[in-house]
């Protein structure tokens, strides 16, 4: 009985540790930029956003307030961006899609 129960606790934390490295993946977006507090009024202070469209469906990216993302906010607080391009990982905090960018053109 507890071989058994050992073997389903180490399948359960090895899906656990495998579906968490395969939601860090990372990945590529390209939509819209501009402020989520100055253009979208999502946020409380200016934060950088990218809006994807895919399918019809519209999807809000709040990015990570990392140095990247610092680095480019200044170009998007003084009016949207067309066409921004953000590498990263996605995940999902507090109902709000977030992106953690490593790099923005």
């Amino acid at each position: 009985m507890k071989n058994k129960l050992s073997l389903a606790l180490a399948v359960a934390v090895s899906l656990t540790v495998a579906s968490v490295f395969a939601a860090e993946k990372e990945q590529t977006i390209t939509g819209k930029g501009m402020c989520a507090k100055c253009e979208l009024g999502q946020t409380p202070k200016c934060q950088n956003a990218i809006q994807v469209t895919a399918a019809g469906k519209t999807t809000t990216y709040l990015l990570e307030d990392n140095a990247v993302s610092k680095a480019f906010h200044s170009k998007v607080c003084k009016g949207p961006v067309e066409k921004v391009t953000a590498t990263g990982t996605a995940k999902t905090e507090g109902g709000k899609q977030m992106f953690v960018a490593t790099k923005i053109q």
